[in-house]
Order: structure tokens, then sequence, then C-alpha cells
């Protein structure tokens, strides 16, 4: 490709919401912390460190009954609440700017567990009830 001559009409995306395809059989719950897998597929999060979390779940989607990819599921960027950790892995306010490691769908937490977690994203604040996670 060689450089631009003459003005070009880019194409855009907001990226705000994203669709990603589920495995058969797999389900992700709304509010869920979403994650791709090894294989490109979306499911809820979990401590698995090849798995790189999207974002957050604006919906229930089931593929109980679909092939590969048949649903996707809507995951959207933004800050959101979810559980903190407990004991040594629990998030302070010392922690705002930092990166959060998944411990579950729902939970994060202050250490990767020796690179056994996936980062979650950021930390953006931390309220009695919960870590809210800015995921880019």
């Amino acid at each position: 490709m060689a450089a631009l001559t003459a003005p070009r009409n880019t194409p855009e995306v907001l990226g705000e919401v994203r669709g990603f395809p589920l495995p058969a059989g797999g389900k992700v719950f709304a509010g869920a912390i979403v994650a791709l897998t090894a294989a490109g597929f979306a499911a809820g999060a979990t401590a698995t460190a090849a798995n790189v979390t999207v974002g957050r779940a604006d919906e229930t989607v089931d593929n109980a009954d679909g092939a590969d990819g048949a649903v996707r599921v809507k995951v959207r960027r933004g800050v959101f609440r979810f559980a903190n950790s407990g004991g040594a892995d629990a998030i302070a306010l010392t922690e705002v700017g930092k990166p959060c490691f998944v411990v579950d769908d729902q939970t994060v937490a202050k250490t990767d567990n020796a690179g056994a977690r996936p980062r979650a994203g950021t930390v953006f604040d931390v309220d009695a009830n919960g870590v809210w996670v800015e995921f880019l």
C-alpha cells in the first residue's frame, strides 16, 4: 500500500459495545466480567491466565443448543463495580490506578496469584460495596 494522495473515508466504530461469539453450550450472565478464551469465544471470566478480559456483559446469553458462534453476547467497556476479593488479595484505595485481576465473573483481586489470573482492568475506585473496575 502506498501513502494517501487524496482524502480517505476512514470508517469509525465507537467500540463502547461489542459482540463476541459464545462456544457451543456456553452461557454468560448479564453483569458478568467477560473474557475471551484461547479459542476466541466469550465466557464468564475465570482465573485462567490465557484468557483476555474484554468488559461487562450487557445481557444474559445462553448458547446451550447452538453451535460454536451461533450467538453473540454484547459486552460493554466502561467502569463497573464488582466484588472485592478477601484477605491479602483485597483491593484498597491505595490500588487506584493499578491493575486488578480476575477471581471469577464477579470478583476481582489485587494480585495475579503468581501468574494464574488474567488482568481484569484498572482499579478506578474502591468503596464499601466493592471495586470499581475500568475496562478499556
